[in-house]
């Protein structure tokens, strides 16, 4: 789902950047795009964030030979 359309940006981008290695929102936002314009997106941009990184966390708690850093 798009939801910056400044940078046409959405869910599927946030997680790629996620997985290759962004941690915050404003890295995020410096990855994608995202954030850079009118600024209205920042806040999915966020919850994006927030819901991929607790997937990956739950995945490594129930694997820990996953490497989170990498995921």
């Amino acid at each position: 789902m798009i939801f910056c359309h400044c940078a046409v940006v959405g869910d599927r981008e946030v997680k790629q950047a996620v997985d290759a290695g962004a941690r915050t929102v404003s890295q995020v936002c410096r990855s994608t795009g995202a954030g850079q314009e009118c600024g209205s997106c920042v806040f999915a941009v966020r919850r994006v964030v927030c819901e991929h990184l607790a997937q990956v966390a739950v995945m490594a708690a129930a694997d820990p030979e996953v490497d989170v850093a990498a995921s």
